[in-house]
């Protein structure tokens, strides 16, 4: 006799968020970003619940702080936004430890969108910053000198890229590390026919000199 296996699914009154911490009001933060979500998309309320099947009046309580979802709604919700369930918790987090959602990092793009740099810090002036780089194949973007003592420490995950610092080129594939000045203009080049996708720490001096 073979035993039936079966997926317990979350009991009805099972919420999507831990407990409520001190000093967090988790209706609140669930509001906010549901909020800045909906408005991302452009869907007004009654948009929302058609394509989540959540009705308006709960998706305005749940807007309004009046109301924690349940793991069954968020998720509705959550897969009609095209986000994860983890998107709506961001702020739900210990003091000094801050979440960065893929889809809410700051990105920027080159002007023919064959190279784009995603921010992976909070925002704000910083002595050390942390960026994604993405290369199209057979790309190249030149970099701007940054301020005097600038230094970068740069990792290939993906591909291969060719970092130019003046005349001296340096050849580098997946896995290869490079740390070099950068208050000299600089370029990256793919030579490949594929992707690269590059990590790099920047780090600028105690006193930043403009």
């Amino acid at each position: 006799m073979t035993a039936e296996l079966r997926i317990a699914e979350p009991a009805p009154h099972l919420h999507a968020v831990p407990p409520q911490a001190p000093g967090n009001d988790i209706e609140d933060i669930v509001a906010d970003n549901l909020s800045r979500l909906r408005a991302l998309r452009h869907l007004s309320l009654d948009g929302l619940a058609r394509k989540s099947g959540v009705s308006r009046a709960m998706l305005a309580q749940i807007e309004s702080g009046r109301s924690v979802p349940t793991i069954r709604v968020l998720q509705r919700v959550a897969s009609a936004l095209q986000v994860s369930v983890s998107a709506f918790l961001r702020n739900f987090a210990p003091q000094g430890l801050v979440v960065l959602p893929v889809q809410d990092s700051p990105r920027t793009v080159s002007g023919n969108g064959r190279f784009s740099s995603r921010s992976l810090y909070p925002a704000g002036e910083r002595r050390f910053e942390f960026h994604e780089l993405k290369l199209d194949a057979l790309s190249t973007e030149h970099l701007q000198a940054l301020v005097p003592g600038a230094q970068k420490n740069l990792v290939i995950t993906h591909g291969t890229l060719e970092i130019q610092i003046n005349d001296h080129r340096q050849l580098l594939g997946t896995g290869d590390a490079i740390f070099f000045d950068a208050d000299h203009a600089h370029s990256y080049r793919n030579p490949a026919n594929v992707d690269a996708i590059a990590y790099v720490v920047t780090q600028y001096p105690e006193t930043r000199t403009v």
